[in-house]
C-alpha cells in the first residue's frame, strides 16, 4: 500500500518528503525534550553546522559558466525575479500591515516570510520539465533566485523583526548570515571548478538527502520549542484552515498574474510555462535554514515556520496537477503546438 502510494507521488512529480515535515512536527509534539536541551553538542548546534553545509554545497553545485550562458533571455529572467522579489513581497507586506492586530501576529509574520523567500530549484525544474517548458531558463532562474534570496530575504525581514521582536539584534544577524550563509556559498562557488565541484554534481541526489535531513531537524527543533512553550495552545483550528485556504489563494493569484504578464509580453509557450512555475515557487530549504538565523531566540519559531510548510505542500500539489494537465494537452495537439500555461 505504502509503496504504491509513493509510486503515485513520483508519477505526479512529488516525493515522499512532502509528508516528512508533518512527521517531524508530530514527533516534536510527542517528544519535545531533545529539541530544547542545551548542550555543547545539542541538536541546535548540529543544525547550525548543517545550515553552513547546506549553503556550502549549494554554492559548490552552481556552475558560473552555465549561469553566464543563460543570461540572454533577460525578459523572462526579469519576470521571474520580479514575481519572486517584488510581486510576492508587495502582497505579503500589504497583508501584514492590513491585518494589524487581527489574529496571531507570529502567523502573519510567517506569511510575510513566505512572500520574501526565493524560489526553489528542484521542484521548479521538475515541474517545468513535466509541462514542457524552458528547462535551462528554469535552472538559471531558480539558481539566481537562491543566491539573491540569501541577501534580499534578510533585508526584507530585518526592519519588521526589529519592530516586532524586541530581542532582535540586526548586527548579530548580519554577522551570522555572513558566516553561516554568504561565506559558505561564496567558497562553494569558488571551488566549483575543482574536483570537489564535480563530486558535488555527481552526488547531487545524496546531498539532497542531507539537505532534507537538516530541514527536518530544524523543523523538529523549532516545533519542540513552540510545543514546550505552549505556543499553539491559543491557536484555534479554524486559523489553520484559513491558513491552508490563504496559501492556496496566494499561489493561485501569483500564478494567474505571472501567466497574464508573460502572455502580455508575448512570451513563447515554453518561456511562459517557465515563468509561471518558477515565479510561484518558494523555497522550503531557504525558509527553514534561514529561520535558524533570523528567528533565533523566538520561542514560537515553529509558528512562524508553519506558513512556509503549508505553502510548500500546496505549491507542489497544485503545480504537479497543472503541469500534468499542460503536458496532457500538449500530447493531444499537433507537433509544435502547445497549450498556454
Amino acid at each position: 500500500m505504502s509503496r504504491a502510494f509513493f509510486a503515485f507521488l513520483k508519477r505526479i512529480g512529488l516525493d515522499g518528503f512532502i509528508l516528512a515535515p508533518g512527521s517531524a512536527i508530530f514527533l516534536a509534539y510527542l517528544w519535545p525534550a531533545p529539541g530544547v536541551m542545551e548542550h555543547p553538542v545539542s541538536l541546535a548546534v548540529i543544525a547550525d553546522y548543517g545550515v553552513t553545509l547546506i549553503f556550502f554545497f549549494y554554492g559548490l553545485k552552481l556552475s558560473p559558466k552555465t549561469l553566464k550562458a543563460s543570461l540572454g533571455n533577460w525578459r523572462l529572467h526579469t519576470v521571474v525575479q520580479a514575481s519572486t522579489f517584488m510581486l510576492f513581497p508587495l502582497i505579503g507586506f500589504a497583508l501584514y500591515f492590513l491585518a494589524g492586530t487581527w489574529g496571531e501576529p507570529l502567523l502573519w509574520l510567517g506569511i510575510l516570510y513566505v512572500t520574501v523567500l526565493p524560489s526553489t530549484v528542484s521542484s521548479s525544474v521538475v515541474m517545468v520539465s513535466m509541462a514542457g517548458g524552458n528547462i535551462p531558463a528554469a535552472i538559471f532562474n531558480a539558481s539566481i533566485s537562491g543566491l539573491l534570496g540569501v541577501i534580499i530575504t534578510p533585508l526584507f525581514m530585518s526592519p519588521v523583526l526589529e519592530n516586532q521582536v524586541h530581542s532582535f539584534d540586526a548586527g548579530a544577524v548580519i554577522i551570522k548570515l555572513g558566516i553561516q550563509v554568504l561565506a559558505p556559498v561564496g567558497l562553494g562557488i569558488v571551488l566549483h571548478s575543482t574536483r570537489l565541484g564535480a563530486w558535488a554534481v555527481r552526488k547531487r541526489a545524496s546531498l539532497r538527502i542531507m539537505d532534507q535531513s537538516v530541514i527536518l531537524l530544524i523543523v523538529y527543533i523549532s516545533f519542540c520549542e513552540s510545543f514546550a512553550g505552549h505556543m499553539f495552545s491559543a491557536l484555534h483550528p479554524s486559523a489553520l484552515l484559513l491558513l491552508l485556504a490563504g496559501m492556496a489563494v496566494l499561489f493561485a493569484v501569483v500564478f494567474l498574474l505571472t501567466g497574464n504578464i508573460s502572455r502580455w509580453m508575448g512570451f513563447a509557450d515554453q518561456d511562459r510555462i517557465t515563468a509561471v512555475f518558477c515565479g510561484t515557487k518558494k523555497s522550503l530549504v531557504h525558509g527553514t535554514v534561514m529561520s535558524k538565523i533570523l528567528f533565533a531566540g523566538i520561542p514560537a519559531a515553529g509558528l512562524v515556520l508553519l506558513p512556509i510548510m503549508v505553502y510548500h505542500a500546496i505549491q507542489l500539489i497544485l503545480s504537479s496537477m497543472i503541469a500534468k494537465r499542460i503536458a496532457s494537452q500538449a500530447a493531444t495537439k499537433p507537433s509544435g503546438a502547445q497549450p498556454p500555461a
